[in-house]
């Protein structure tokens, strides 16, 4: 992958804030052509660097969920451990998202849940994962900050 230039970070910057922003706009506000702007939109958009665009849903239903905060604790800390456990949270829809960390535990987990019994649910889903030896939970009590990357 070719490295990052000040133009590159600053296309990358605008395109956090508005996606959607059109190719003139961008190429305006980083000042450059619409075609060099597209090119090198491209560009990023093939090298990997940008890997998708989304957009951010305030979805009622997710709003009167509950975001619980889960610390695994693998058995081991091998590669297959690892590869087995990631495997088997990518299977699961409700796990929205998933860190591999440092410190005291292996990996974060967010998930989104109704109440206490869906989150009795996924518990036992989590513990009977590959490898698992702990699982610690946390609930939110409510959402102060959430952004985009």
């Amino acid at each position: 992958m070719r490295s990052l230039d000040g133009v590159d970070r600053h296309i990358l910057r605008v395109l956090k804030r508005n996606a959607r922003i059109t190719n003139a706009e961008l190429a305006a506000e980083v000042g450059l052509s619409p075609s060099a702007c597209l090119r090198r939109v491209g560009m990023l958009e093939r090298d990997g660097v940008i890997r998708g665009y989304t957009a951010l849903v305030n979805d009622p239903a997710e709003n009167k969920s509950i975001a619980v905060i889960i610390q695994i604790t693998l058995e081991r800390q091998t590669e297959e451990y690892f590869s087995r456990f990631e495997a088997a949270v990518r299977k699961h829809s409700e796990i929205r998202e998933c860190y591999l960390m440092t410190g005291g535990a292996d990996y974060l987990l967010r998930v989104n849940v109704a109440n206490a019994a869906d989150f009795e649910a996924i518990h036992r889903e989590l513990a009977l994962l590959p490898g698992v030896s702990r699982v610690q939970s946390n609930f939110s009590i409510r959402n102060v900050l959430s952004r985009s990357n």
